[in-house]
């Protein structure tokens, strides 16, 4: 029955969430970013790369956090 069914609903809202834990001598760090986007009503929007450009943005600043953590370990 759900095969023949046809969605009339059209996503006005994506998120992501990024997760890393990072464990560090004794000790854990764990850094997490989410960031939510209203889909603009316009035509011509490409739901694959908004997904993607969404998780990239929140993969980026997590990873970005990491390094960071990593880095001043190092000193």
């Amino acid at each position: 029955m759900a095969n023949k069914y046809v969605t009339h609903a059209v996503p006005t809202e994506i998120s992501a969430t990024s997760r890393c834990a990072i464990k560090i001598r004794d000790n854990y760090y764990t850094i997490e970013a989410t960031e939510k986007r209203t889909i603009a009503d316009v035509d011509g929007v490409n739901m694959d790369l908004e997904y993607k450009m969404l998780f990239d943005e929140v993969n980026g600043i997590v990873d970005s956090q990491c390094q960071d953590i990593v880095d001043n370990f190092k000193k």
